[in-house]
């Protein structure tokens, strides 16, 4: 394998780890609000090895391995902040249908 092959692989195996990464962070948001409440960290088996990969296969296993327990334990409805879209203040108060009047001096109205 030549050198900038290698280093192409390695960056993309990097990229796959940061984002991993960043999801799973999100997603602890979606478990538990306050993050310090919810700490996961892997057994140490699962942390040695992560550390001792060094052949390429090997890191694309370990990530592969990641994604899908990532994807096995994502949270089944997520945390949605309530004025983003599809949170439940998201379009509370919608602007009326075109052709609807709205009159706003709350009963002082001029029945002349």
């Amino acid at each position: 394998m030549s050198v900038s092959s290698y280093l192409a692989r390695r960056a993309a195996q990097k990229e796959r780890v940061r984002i991993l990464y960043r999801r799973a962070l999100k997603d602890t948001l979606n478990w538990a609000v306050h993050r310090h409440l919810f700490c996961f960290r892997p057994p140490r088996e699962v942390r040695c090895q992560q550390a001792r990969g060094e052949d390429l296969d090997t890191i694309d296993r370990l990530i592969a391995d990641g994604e899908a327990s990532y994807n096995k334990w994502r949270h089944p409805d997520p945390y949605i902040v309530p004025w983003a879209p599809g949170g439940s203040k998201f379009t509370r108060n919608p602007k009326p249908p075109e052709g609807v009047e709205i009159v706003y001096d709350y009963g002082l109205e001029n029945n002349s």
